[in-house]
């Protein structure tokens, strides 16, 4: 209590000199006053303008300014990507050059040397003899006169693979027909007559021959064989199937 009475008299007394000051009536001398009451924080003030770009710091080492790093060690390949769409096709380009002419063929073996076949037929109702060569005189087709018309055989002229085939006329009797390769029966057919009429019967075999080996047709046993012009007929046929 009593020290509040000290504070305002002070208080007082400061307030009447400055009042006076004017006047010169307060002492220049007299005792200094107590600080004032701190007064409250102002407020922050606005955000100043953005500064400018300060300069380059400078480098670690003051050589290595235009110094250039090393090439670095290649990464990890990756994954294949996905195959793209196909694209579009290109223009067609210019033809190109004409070739060389290739050498002439050899017309002579193509159509003569590497070709055979014939067919013959027998011109006859007499039955052949039994156990017999079957002979055939009339000629159909004999491409390079391979089939012997006097021998009534094929005469092996061009190495290779051949087909026989044969169409017999049979009549009141039963027929067995051999295919003979060089003395070497190679297969039997027969035909045996269910009544006294006229039957057709046929082989085949492919034969591989050597130069100058021989295939031709007998009779068995039984040698029913006969022709009789625009009613029956009996033909003996072969060709080349494959040269060696």
């Amino acid at each position: 209590m009593f020290g509040g009475h000290i504070i305002f008299r002070i208080l007082l007394v400061g307030f009447l000199c400055l009042s006076l000051v004017s006047t010169d009536t307060c002492s220049s001398g007299g005792m200094p006053g107590y600080p004032g009451i701190p007064g409250f924080p102002g407020r922050d003030g606005r955000e100043g303008m953005k500064g400018e770009n300060g300069k380059p710091g400078m480098p670690l080492k003051p050589d290595e300014i235009r110094k250039r790093g090393g090439e670095g060690e290649p990464g990890t390949k990756g994954i294949h990507g996905k195959r793209g769409i196909q694209g579009d096709f290109g223009i067609m380009g210019p033809p190109g050059l004409s070739g060389q002419p290739g050498d002439t063929g050899n017309l002579d073996t193509s159509r003569s040397h590497l070709q055979s076949a014939f067919s013959v037929a027998r011109a006859t109702r007499a039955h052949p003899e039994p156990n017999s060569l079957i002979r055939f005189s009339t000629i159909i087709t004999n491409i390079n006169v391979d089939f012997n018309i006097a021998e009534s055989k094929f005469v092996c002229k061009i190495p290779g693979t051949y087909y026989f085939v044969f169409h017999a006329s049979s009549y009141e009797k039963h027929l067995c027909v051999n295919l003979i390769h060089d003395d070497k029966k190679l297969a039997v057919f027969c035909d045996h007559m269910q009544k006294s009429n006229q039957q057709v019967s046929s082989g085949g075999l492919a034969v591989y021959l050597k130069e100058n080996e021989k295939v031709w047709l007998m009779t068995g046993g039984y040698n029913g064989l006969f022709a009789e012009g625009e009613k029956a007929d009996s033909v003996f046929s072969g060709f080349l199937i494959h040269a060696h």
